[in-house]
């Protein structure tokens, strides 16, 4: 499986995608500094304009940072899988002496480990660096996280398992249309459920949705190569 990972890696040119991420992580951490730091999230008499519970720097990292990798790893499976399926390439792979299913799944893991570290690297980056410029520069924001707490790690983590597997059903939805589209639209759609407000209600502060959520991610990943050993190709 790990030598199929790194096929799909060198076929896809990942190097293509690491840049992507990084340039992406830097204007993520740019927008962020800028908002606990430089008063762009201040109104004009200098208090910050936020809704009551996101007033914390942990809010809009999480958010943003959650929204721009969901995009991206919806993208990147689009391109992998979605795409290698309507320009045919995905008929020279499964002409191949390995499981269809085995391809496809190594093509799903290839991506959602790539986005799975690089999220948590970006997340990290950018908590490291409000740490610091909070040692010298007054914050907008509260900072309600502590670098140093193994709890901090863990909760890192997990919200980036959960958001990178939500692509998933961004990907079924691809498969299911046939259209690389279709991923992308569902993908921002996903965004507007799970971290959009309805007044003071988001399901993002749910403790059991991202449980539900991951299940559900899960179970559209399993849909997604369910009967690929004996249905057509696109």
């Amino acid at each position: 499986m790990l030598k199929l990972i790194r096929l799909e890696w060198k076929k896809n040119n990942i190097r293509k995608y690491t840049r992507g991420a990084v340039i992406l992580a830097v204007l993520l951490g740019l927008f962020v500094f800028a908002l606990a730091f430089l008063g762009i999230a201040n109104d004009p008499d200098g208090t910050l304009d936020a809704a009551p519970g996101t007033d914390v720097i942990s809010a809009p990292v999480e958010l943003f940072t959650s929204m721009a990798f969901l995009i991206y790893t919806s993208l990147m499976l689009a391109s992998f899988i979605v795409s290698a399926y309507k320009n045919k390439t995905m008929n020279l792979m499964f002409s191949y002496p390995i499981k269809r299913r085995k391809i496809l799944i190594s093509q799903m893991l290839a991506v959602w480990s790539f986005n799975f570290a690089a999220l948590i690297l970006t997340k990290l980056a950018i908590y490291m660096c409000v740490f610091f410029g909070a040692q010298y520069m007054q914050s907008s924001f509260s900072i309600d996280f502590s670098i140093g707490s193994l709890s901090f790690y863990i909760q890192l983590i997990l919200k980036s398992a959960v958001i990178v597997s939500m692509s998933f059903i961004a990907l079924f939805a691809g498969m299911a249309f046939k259209s690389s589209k279709a991923a992308i639209v569902t993908s921002f759609l996903l965004i507007f459920l799970t971290q959009a407000n309805v007044g003071d209600f988001t399901m993002a502060d749910s403790a059991a949705f991202p449980v539900f959520l991951t299940f559900i991610s899960l179970s559209f990943a399993a849909l997604s190569i369910a009967n690929v050993e004996s249905k057509d190709l696109m």
